[in-house]
């Protein structure tokens, strides 16, 4: 199996953070063992397990810790995924945790009440009866506590995210606020540098954590 490997080097002088790195791999038997015994993938879902791609991203967690993290997404965005991580890893933004969505049995919610940034989920749009763009592989949630989803009547699901309603920094450079994404936060304008749609700028509901890319 060939892997395809980016190793990025990183002049750094104010901080001790070793080279950026990530591996983009095909999704093989392992994998897809985890992806179906975690009810995350399964026949019938509209997107094929060789369109997909299975990430190992290194992140910055909410201590300052350099992690490596794991993400699958569609092989059409896999190559954006990693410069965007790449470029979130530059400017220090913060990651609680980065798990596949198998890890917590395909439950979006329990996922979400572990802060965890993922991508593919093979699930239904919220509050509809169609594919939601995770199960394409072609959506990232990204600290979801801190950037929850708010209905259109404003209700936010998980108790955690409530004081996260008002969309504001408060200046003292804590992991969670800096987590925490608006419109002109450079988090942001990486995501859509790349093409991806932010659910922060969506009319009547608001999807602070959601990005994703048609």
């Amino acid at each position: 199996m060939i892997k395809k490997i980016l190793t990025i080097s990183l002049l750094l002088t104010t901080t001790v953070w070793s080279a950026f790195n990530a591996d983009i791999s095909p999704i093989d038997s392992n994998i897809k063992s985890r992806m179906v015994r975690g009810n995350s993938w399964h026949e019938g879902c509209p997107v094929l397990l060789k369109n997909l791609r299975y990430l190992q991203l290194k992140y910055h967690d909410f201590q300052g810790r350099d992690r490596v993290g794991e993400m699958i997404v569609h092989k059409d965005i896999a190559w954006d995924v990693v410069y965007i991580m790449e470029e979130l890893y530059n400017i220090g933004y913060p990651i609680k945790q980065m798990r596949l969505v198998s890890d917590f049995g395909g439950n979006d919610w329990k996922s979400i009440e572990a802060d965890n940034t993922s991508a593919f989920n093979c699930r239904k749009a919220t509050g509809s009866k169609k594919w939601s763009n995770h199960a394409y592989g072609k959506a990232i949630d990204i600290n979801p506590i801190e950037n929850p989803y708010i209905s259109r009547r404003g209700h936010i699901s998980h108790k955690k995210s409530l004081k996260y309603r008002k969309r504001i920094h408060y200046g003292y450079k804590t992991p969670s606020d800096i987590a925490t994404l608006l419109s002109y936060d450079k988090a942001v304008l990486i995501f859509k540098k790349y093409g991806f749609r932010w659910g922060g700028d969506w009319k009547y509901t608001k999807d602070y954590q959601h990005f994703d890319k048609r």
